[in-house]
């Protein structure tokens, strides 16, 4: 069977309700991971969820901002809740489906001033990586893990609009790289999109809406991820090539998430 899993944040669930059906009409995910949903964990639209045909939910939220949830096609079962979030925020959200663990984090972005010292956005950030990492350490690379959502890095030259320019602000720098890069290591993962779309090609999933046209601006960044445990890469590559991609098309809707969806197919 083909599981299809999209990451996206959508700025506000409830503003993009319907924004959320069309996607699923025209992709058919089978389990969508949402970050900044905005809104309390019993403000969720589930109603609405279920009419698109995702009747299965876990959602953490919290009043006004930040909250993440996971809708799933299929049934799905409880998977450890990872308290890796030294605030308290409503930063992830956890579900097994099909055996798999899915791990669904929005990530601090992490402020303007890239220093751990005057900056304690930024300080909390690089902490929830490090935090992250050392749990990740300690999981089985044989077992079937998805970490996913808005991880607030661009780790890579090529997801960025401008490598230069951009590893002196916050998303892009060589400490958040680093912090990125520790946390690939630490189960040896899969970075499925980039594998799906080698260098030098540019990637990004985010655009700013301050572009009053997002593709003539052409300022992206890969901040949306879906990294794989070594016990996936089989399912990721039983076609013979990786199946992902951003659904950037989605940017160009009315009134859209400044962050476009990124997907990836398993085959089970």
């Amino acid at each position: 069977m083909r599981l299809r899993i999209c990451t996206w944040n959508i700025n506000s669930v409830r503003i993009r309700t319907e924004q959320v059906a069309r996607f699923v009409r025209e992709q058919a995910p089978d389990v969508l991971c949402l970050q900044e949903i905005k809104c309390q964990t019993g403000e969720f639209p589930a109603e609405a969820f279920a009419e698109m045909g995702l009747p299965h939910l876990k959602v953490a939220g919290q009043k006004g901002w930040h909250g993440v949830a996971i809708a799933s096609r299929l049934p799905i079962a409880d998977s450890p809740h990872l308290d890796v979030c030294r605030e308290g925020h409503a930063r992830c959200v956890s579900a097994t489906v099909e055996g798999i663990e899915i791990q669904n984090f929005y990530i601090p972005a992490g402020g303007d001033v890239p220093d751990r010292a005057l900056n304690p956005k930024f300080d909390h950030k690089l902490d929830f990586y490090a935090k992250l990492t050392a749990e990740m350490t300690r999981r089985d690379p044989k077992a079937p893990l998805v970490v996913t959502g808005d991880l607030n890095v661009a780790p890579g030259e090529n997801d960025v609009w401008n490598h230069r320019y951009m590893s002196k602000i916050v998303s892009h720098t060589p400490q958040e790289v680093e912090a990125f890069g520790k946390l690939m290591g630490s189960l040896d993962f899969i970075d499925i999109l980039r594998e799906a779309n080698p260098e030098p090609q540019k990637l990004a999933s985010w655009w700013s809406y301050r572009a009053q046209d997002f593709r003539q601006s052409n300022r992206g960044l890969r901040l949306d991820h879906l990294l794989l445990s070594p016990g996936l890469r089989d399912a990721a590559f039983r076609t013979g090539a990786a199946s992902s991609r951003v659904h950037d098309d989605v940017r160009e809707w009315d009134k859209p998430s400044d962050h476009a969806p990124v997907s990836v197919d398993l085959v089970l």
